[in-house]
């Protein structure tokens, strides 16, 4: 087993039931929000006419989503210590958790 297998490995075999879950915001509780977050709703995403996020979700395959999504619960996993803190352990479950719900929907 890789050591990227036995990292995914792990992490999906932690009890997570204690884990609070951040959900992706809709569009409407977007536009209520009158407080700027960087992790559900960063400023430099919603300055165009969609979320980029839902441009995303739109354009790639599922195949694809999955592998976004697990990219970014990587980077923010890996960069956390060295780069925001909190704020990306944030961002990873936000990412998680998006992931968990697509699968769930299937």
């Amino acid at each position: 087993m890789t050591t990227q297998n036995r990292y995914w490995t792990s992490l999906m075999e932690q009890d997570w039931s204690e884990a609070p879950m951040i959900t992706p915001m809709t569009k409407e509780e977007r536009q209520r929000s009158k407080e700027r977050d960087n992790v559900n709703n960063p400023a430099h995403y919603g300055t165009g006419s969609i979320e980029c996020i839902e441009y995303i979700k739109d354009f790639l395959t599922d195949e694809e989503l999955i592998g976004y999504y697990r990219g970014n619960v990587a980077k923010y996993l890996h960069r956390w210590r060295y780069k925001n803190g909190v704020e990306d352990l944030k961002k990873a479950r936000w990412y998680l958790e998006a992931l968990i719900q697509q699968q769930e929907r299937k």
